[in-house]
């Protein structure tokens, strides 16, 4: 299974990668919270006719669930109103720290010290993304940076919750859970401090469903059930492929050119993920 696994973890960073688009068009309407919580609940909704019946929720799903909720409901938060303040280059840069944080959240919290080759693949795919996302140009640091980097040590949290805990309980109903808990926090805090008549656009109606039926309903729920074959640390260099991804979408849909110093960070991204794998299939 860890094969597939690992399919369906590229799947879901093609499909966050695509995602970018949407947050961007998002940011263009300085819409955040009414944003993330449509999306989340879409998602949520969306999974619901297939959760299991006859399965009673335990009280410890409902923890995890809850945990896991808010803890996505804070990334996605800092990530999107960062987004305002800062470019998509530097987002995106900033996004794809969790994979560093992944291995060190795992020592702190479980005491399971990183494999040798973890940490490398993990400065690779740093060096990849950092030449992908500035063209080697150097960052310049914007008001929302801070939001994006601490938003990176929430993305690592759930990868290692995820990791840990989702994988005692039903995929569907555990995804399903936590979509709804953060999308009801995030929609509830949008009614008080956005304007729901600047969310009834077109454009950004289109890009909540697409984030929501696809990112959401999908990557998210593709995810919980990768990282029962996957471990976090490899789950987390895979799914930094969706910065590849989305600068290939942006180049596609938005016309964006890359630089040669921009495609060998993509190749050093994928040579990262690839040489992760070597520790367990080699």
């Amino acid at each position: 299974m860890r094969p597939k696994a690992n399919a369906a973890l590229f799947f879901v960073a093609l499909i966050w990668g695509a995602s970018f688009i949407a947050q961007d068009i998002s940011a263009q309407y300085q819409i955040a919270y009414i944003f993330n919580g449509v999306s989340f609940l879409i998602g949520g909704l969306v999974l619901l006719p297939f959760t299991p019946r006859k399965e009673k929720i335990s009280r410890g799903q409902w923890k995890w669930m809850a945990i896991a909720g808010t803890i996505l409901f804070i990334a996605s938060t800092l990530q999107q109103v960062g987004i305002f303040y800062t470019q998509i280059a530097n987002a995106s840069f900033l996004t794809s720290l969790y994979i560093v944080f992944i291995p060190f959240i795992l020592w702190m919290a479980f005491r399971e010290r990183p494999h040798n080759i973890d940490i490398l693949a993990v400065f690779m795919a740093i060096i990849g993304a950092y030449l992908l996302s500035t063209a080697g140009t150097g960052l310049q640091f914007q008001r929302g940076d801070a939001l994006e980097i601490l938003g990176a040590v929430f993305w690592g949290m759930h990868v290692v919750l995820l990791g840990k805990f989702a994988t005692k309980y039903n995929t569907i109903s555990f995804a399903s859970g936590q979509f709804l808990i953060a999308g009801i926090v995030m929609l509830l805090l949008g009614l008080i401090l956005e304007d729901p008549a600047q969310f009834l656009v077109p454009p950004l109606i289109l890009a909540t469903v697409y984030r929501g039926l696809l990112s959401v309903g999908v990557g998210y729920t593709l995810q919980v059930w990768s990282q029962n074959y996957t471990p976090s640390t490899s789950a987390g260099l895979i799914l930094s492929l969706e910065s590849v991804f989305a600068a290939t979408f942006a180049w596609f849909i938005l016309g964006e050119t890359l630089l040669p110093i921009q495609i060998a960070g993509c190749v050093i991204i994928l040579l990262a993920v690839l040489f992760s794998q070597f520790k367990q299939d080699g």
